[in-house]
């Protein structure tokens, strides 16, 4: 499996990042052992949790997801297999990136993991009340110390992204190599433009999560019948269920018939394809659907075909 960087850092990856959310959660942990053998098998190797997850389920704390991790760690899986990127700040348990919230989460953090380092520690969200260069200097010291590789950011606006990367540059700090922000064949607007270019210049990795829309972009969901009962029914009712969403459908529906493949390969080739990406994050909840999508990272669509939903996804 080919490899793609990870900005500037050195590390790389297979093009899809599993996205852990899911361990615990709707997939349980036996099935998501199971997910991550396959993954890994499959010759991938970039798994993305985060401390939060998953906290917003009834009678869940967070964290669950990690442990999930951990314990297959424990139960044999191979660390050397495996980049795990974890997420701090959105936690209501660890909020923020003050220094000392960054260093307390990230040892809460490994001690669920089962190990002594993460390969990819981001910022999940801006936290605009703690100064730039605590957060990086925390950063920082944790990169010296072994147990962090490289850093990333998730959810930053493209200046506030722009102004970290000064901090770090003007102060000898460690950078962000990389940006999580949403991005598919409908939602694009936070890519296209501004962050694509500030990544293009300097030299960021760009990892969108949200590659299958909730799952909208699979072809499953065509209407509100379609949604009961599903855990982001709701999510996808609200924001994709819409003119701009059934054109995209369509798209996908053309693409598919002419390629041989499901709408749900098509959409992640798709975003493989595009030049300012690095790989996307999707997740699964059963082996058949991630050997589906395994599929799809290494589908090649043709010039057209890629066109044609270009148009759409506008």
């Amino acid at each position: 499996m080919s490899q793609r960087p990870l900005g500037r850092s050195g590390l790389s990856i297979a093009p899809l990042v599993f996205g852990g959310n899911v361990f615990g959660w709707t997939a349980d942990e036996a099935t998501s052992f199971r997910l991550i053998d396959a993954f890994v098998d499959g010759g991938f190797d970039a798994i993305d949790t985060a401390d939060v997850y998953s906290a917003w389920v009834p009678g869940h704390e967070g964290g669950e997801s990690e442990a999930t991790i951990g314990r297959w760690l424990a139960a044999g899986g191979k660390r050397d297999r495996i980049k795990i990127l974890t997420k701090v700040a959105k936690w209501p348990k660890r909020p923020g990136l003050s220094a000392a919230n960054i260093v307390a989460a990230l040892e809460d953090s490994l001690r669920r993991l089962n190990t002594d380092h993460v390969d990819l520690y981001q910022s999940h969200e801006d936290d605009a009340a703690t100064p730039i260069d605590e957060t990086l200097e925390a950063f920082d010291r944790l990169v010296k110390a072994g147990k962090v590789r490289a850093i990333g950011a998730s959810n930053f606006t493209p200046d506030r992204l722009e102004a970290s990367l000064k901090t770090s540059a003007d102060k000898g700090l460690i950078r962000y190599e990389t940006i999580q922000p949403r991005f598919n064949l409908y939602d694009r607007d936070e890519v296209e433009g501004a962050l694509a270019e500030l990544a293009a210049r300097e030299g960021i990795g760009i990892i969108p999560f949200y590659g299958l829309a909730a799952g909208f972009l699979t072809g499953k969901y065509r209407s509100e019948a379609d949604l009961e009962g599903k855990a982001r029914g709701r999510t996808v009712a609200r924001d994709y269920l819409n003119e701009k969403g059934f054109r995209v459908l369509a798209a996908l529906d053309e693409a598919a018939e002419a390629t041989g493949a499901t709408q749900a390969q098509v959409a992640l080739a798709w975003i493989v394809a595009h030049p300012a990406i690095t790989a996307p994050i999707a997740s699964a909840t059963s082996v058949a659907q991630l050997e589906e999508l395994l599929a799809g990272v290494r589908l090649t669509l043709p010039p057209e075909v890629i066109a044609g939903l270009d148009a759409a996804g506008r």
